[in-house]
């Protein structure tokens, strides 16, 4: 009890003096997910709304494939991931492996189906309600898509933040393919797992206490959009 009580004193201290080796983790991390979020949700965001408001050959088979994927093992996509950029890999020459660019691809293709599956089921809800209203306008396709993902903007941000909090949370993949590399690729999902199996647990104490910060505020931030959507619906 003694070696944990001294173990969360002095991650309180690297947090509290702004640790460089902690922060620098952080930032990656930060860096890493933020980047393969925005990837997701350009790819994500205009797929899921294409899905529930327009219809084409392939549109079940391609959504059944959306909510498949969004249970996807990470270690799956981590091995897949790490066979497209290994150097016999058909992207081998490009030199990505091990390096955070890897990292933002793997978490980049498992956030993806989740914001494609939960935008679908937003942008359905929505145009069932105003389907008839944008008939009326004779808008085209296009711009009823552009309607339909401007009316829902709150809650494709709840949608956005849930992949950020299945990106920042994910080990496995990242490690296959970033390799944990100190000052390269160590993001803070697998530096604590790798100062946890070291028995250093100040450093993995301190990583954990900032993790389950940003989890909380993403939460946090999830509920007051909801509720400003709620807002907003019952003003109009």
């Amino acid at each position: 009890m003694q070696d944990f009580t001294q173990a969360f004193g002095e991650a309180f201290s690297l947090v509290a003096a702004g640790d460089a080796e902690l922060f620098g983790i952080v930032s990656l991390s930060l860096r890493v997910t933020l980047t393969a979020l925005v990837i997701a949700c350009l790819i994500g965001l205009p797929l899921g709304a294409v899905l529930a408001a327009t219809r084409f050959p392939g549109r079940r088979g391609l959504s059944v494939l959306a909510s498949a994927l969004m249970g996807l093992p990470p270690v799956v996509v981590g091995l897949l991931v790490y066979m497209m950029l290994s150097s016999a890999g058909p992207l081998g020459p490009l030199q990505l492996l091990y390096t955070p660019t890897a990292m933002i691809i793997a978490q980049a293709v498992l956030v993806t189906p989740i914001v494609v599956a939960l935008t679908q089921q937003v942008i359905e809800t929505l145009h069932a309600e105003y389907d008839e209203q944008l008939r009326i306008m004779g808008l085209s396709k296009l711009e009823t898509l552009s309607t339909l993902l401007w009316e829902a903007r709150f809650s494709l941000v709840t949608v956005a933040l849930a992949g950020f909090g299945r990106a920042v949370a994910e080990v496995g993949a990242v490690m296959i393919v970033g390799g944990n590399i100190a000052h390269a690729t160590r993001v803070m999902t697998t530096a604590i797992a790798l100062e946890t199996s070291k028995g250093e647990l100040a450093l993995a104490l301190a990583l954990g206490l900032i993790l389950l910060a940003i989890s909380l505020a993403v939460n946090a931030a999830a509920m007051t959009l909801r509720r400003s959507a709620h807002a907003a619906a019952a003003v109009a």
